[in-house]
């Protein structure tokens, strides 16, 4: 048998030809998109009910580049807060529809709504009242006949040239997967905390981490008291060797703090009599053992220092460094 023909090869595009392209295809999908968060309603909060309400997993179902959109919406709602996993609708047909029970619900996403591979999944969550989802452009299809929920992705013509290629619609279907995640983990009240738990490794894990996880505890703290001589607290800064010592006062509470800066400003010869209440400065910036290291950063950066004193109901418990921050990763 032979191979199809291919097409004549047309000229290369020049360079000013092939940024239109792009940028053709960017502005054409952009649109789309705002199309669809036009028509958003009802449905969509019908929905997202039926996620917030699902007792078991999220199963998302597609065939060719619909499937490989599915896996992504899968993996992004297991990642919020909401079990998912993705079932390939002809392997369903073929034993798989015994992974999915009576307490899920299933999105299913074809751009026709008539794709034949899902037929037996579809089938099967009717027969056991499985709450099911469509995504799909359909809105007289089989699909989103039989869907208790359906999100219909707006009449817009594909990006590629010919308007055959899957693009403009796989990209509906991305956002709008990424849509209902995202207002399923709203309404569960997810925090980044929980985010934090599915996510404990790479990037996204380092900035969840919490400044008591990073900071020097306070068997390590530069502290001295508002009325002790300079020359005590020198040797506290020196000892300590994060360049500052917290001043305390007769309560233990943090009443301020000395830098290396304010040794420069206060070089004089009596410098080392003075009190510490004299040369500190007053209520100086603290952090929480709880907030996100994430935060701390960005306090630290905001001032331009290097340091930041962790205190709970007034008194230093800690204390971090922007090197902490760099050894885990953060900075």
């Amino acid at each position: 048998m032979a191979l199809p023909q291919r097409s004549p090869k047309r000229a290369p595009l020049n360079d000013t030809a092939l940024l239109a392209v792009a940028q053709h295809v960017l502005i054409a999908e952009s649109a789309a998109l705002t199309e669809m968060a036009g028509q958003l309603g009802a449905e969509f909060i019908k929905a997202v009910r039926l996620l917030v309400a699902c007792k078991g997993r999220v199963v998302v179902s597609g065939m060719g580049k619909s499937g490989h959109v599915a896996r992504k919406i899968a993996a992004t709602l297991a990642s919020t807060g909401s079990p998912a996993l993705f079932v390939h609708p002809g392997e369903a047909s073929h034993g798989d529809l015994g992974m999915i029970v009576h307490d899920d619900c299933v999105i299913a996403l074809s751009n026709s709504g008539e794709t034949a591979e899902l037929t037996d999944l579809v089938a099967y969550t009717r027969r056991f009242s499985i709450p099911l989802i469509a995504i799909t452009k359909g809105a007289q299809s089989a699909l989103a006949g039989a869907a208790d929920a359906t999100l219909l992705l707006p009449p817009v013509d594909e990006v590629c040239p010919m308007g055959l290629a899957p693009t403009t619609s796989t990209t509906m279907m991305l956002a709008l997967g990424d849509a209902l995640a995202v207002a399923t983990l709203e309404s569960k009240g997810f925090t980044a905390e929980d985010f934090r738990n599915f996510h404990p490794g790479g990037k996204i894990g380092k900035l969840l981490l919490r400044v008591s996880e990073v900071m020097h505890g306070a068997n390590e703290l530069p502290i001295a008291k508002d009325t002790d001589a300079m020359s005590h607290v020198l040797v506290v800064m020196t000892e300590k060797h994060f360049g500052c010592a917290g001043i305390v006062d007769a309560k233990g509470a943090l009443a301020g703090i000395i830098t290396d800066g304010d040794l420069r400003r206060n070089m004089k010869g009596d410098l080392l009599q003075k009190p510490a209440s004299q040369i500190m400065t007053k209520n100086p910036m603290t952090g929480h053992p709880d907030m996100l290291a994430a935060e701390a950063l960005k306090i630290l950066n905001d001032k331009n220092r290097t340091q930041l004193f962790i205190v709970e109901d007034g008194k230093p418990v800690g204390i971090l460094h922007i090197h902490d921050l760099l050894r885990v990763g953060i900075a």
